[in-house]
């Protein structure tokens, strides 16, 4: 029997259930799910196991890495310093960081950064692994660098840089570093369970991604000169993600949460802006969120993508077309979305990855869909 725990509203049984099968197809071993509606919790699941040997068993606070749903928190920052007027999203980077203004991008601007249109997906080589943890470092050489095509022509997802681009600009304006900033606005004011980087305290409530054999990405079979190629390759953090020294690191790509903390930090832009009587986003700014920055074949994903600034937007083939969605997924299957028409927040996370899917899979679809039936 799988041990599964929790709470879900009346009406909202079939998301229970749906989450029960992916345990007992063998797909997950360890997950959690949340949908927060109207400022409540109408699912708050998890269930399974934090080990592949199925020893331990996924409590209310197991935490996961959810590699770049990261990206959807570091956008909020930086939405919340448009709100606030001290960042424009049409102005140029350089505004904020001058010594961005180099080998041609002098006319990139904020919502181009914000949308993976900003030409910079990874770093030209020389790059290491140890430049990449090095804040200033990664930064500075990111700065320093020309696009690897026309500023705005087309998305290519910024795998590892967008957080360090998005997150420098955070630290230039507030003079915070992301994750300070991250703290000061939404954790502690909202009590929320979201870290970057694992600590000893919260060490004992890790648990460990669960790799799937399948790449994903048939590297073999890429240009080698290619922007996927370039891309994950500059540098190649694969056998890192699960690394002790890569976990420890305090950065963007390194947050650790599960699905009730990613709800929870996310639900300020589904709500209107406002959530638990503190407001972050003004209408205004919520309308910046949905306007389109690309919308065709990702440049590295190799797929159609839709980005407006900080977030995904629904693609004419999703299963359902919810009023105002935003989202965003992390490598090996977590998942938010936001649909600020049902002011409701949903995601996924777990430990077995799943790499069918570059961006989500059919387990968190699944459960959203359930999700919105609910609501109806």
């Amino acid at each position: 029997m799988i041990p599964i725990h929790g709470t879900f509203a009346s009406g909202f049984d079939a998301v229970r259930e749906a989450f029960e099968e992916n345990f007992t197809s063998g797909r997950d071993v360890g997950a959690s799910v949340a949908l927060i509606v109207d400022g409540e919790l109408a699912v708050d699941l998890w269930g399974g196991y934090t080990d592949i040997e199925r020893t331990h068993e996924w409590q209310n606070d197991t935490l996961v890495h959810v590699h770049s749903i990261s990206k959807t928190m570091v956008a909020l920052c930086a939405l919340i310093l448009i709100d606030r007027g001290l960042i424009d999203p049409d102005a140029p980077v350089a505004t904020y960081w001058p010594e961005f203004a180099q080998n041609g991008k002098e006319n990139v601007l904020v919502r181009h950064l914000m949308s993976h249109t900003a030409g910079l997906p990874g770093w030209d080589q020389p790059v290491t692994v140890d430049d990449v943890y090095d804040w200033d470092v990664a930064c500075s050489k990111l700065a320093a660098q020309a696009p690897w095509w026309p500023v705005g022509e087309a998305s290519g997802y910024h795998l590892i840089s967008y957080n360090h681009l998005v997150g420098e600009l955070v630290h230039r304006v507030s003079g915070k570093r992301f994750e300070q900033f991250f703290k000061d606005e939404i954790t502690e004011p909202f009590g929320i369970d979201y870290h970057f980087g694992i600590t000893d305290e919260i060490a004992p409530r890790f648990s460990a991604m669960i790799p799937d054999p399948n790449p994903g990405l048939d590297f073999a079979s890429l240009d080698p000169a290619g922007f996927t190629m370039r891309t994950f390759m500059s540098p190649f953090l694969g056998p890192a993600y699960n690394s002790l020294d890569y976990k420890s690191r305090v950065i963007p790509m390194n947050g650790m949460a599960n699905a009730r903390s990613i709800a929870q930090a996310q639900a300020v832009v589904s709500h209107g802006g406002t959530y638990k009587g503190r407001t972050l986003l003004s209408q205004g700014t919520l309308d910046t969120i949905f306007r389109e920055q690309a919308n065709g074949m990702d440049h590295v994903l190799g797929i159609p993508v839709r980005f407006g600034v900080g977030y995904g937007l629904p693609l004419d083939q999703w299963p359902i077309q919810p009023d105002r969605t935003c989202w965003w997924a992390g490598m090996g299957g977590s998942l938010m979305i936001n649909v600020l028409g049902k002011r409701a927040t949903f995601a996924f996370a777990m430990n077995q990855a799943d790499n069918s899917g570059l961006i989500g899979d059919n387990r968190s679809m699944n459960l959203f869909l359930a999700c919105m039936d609910a609501l109806k």
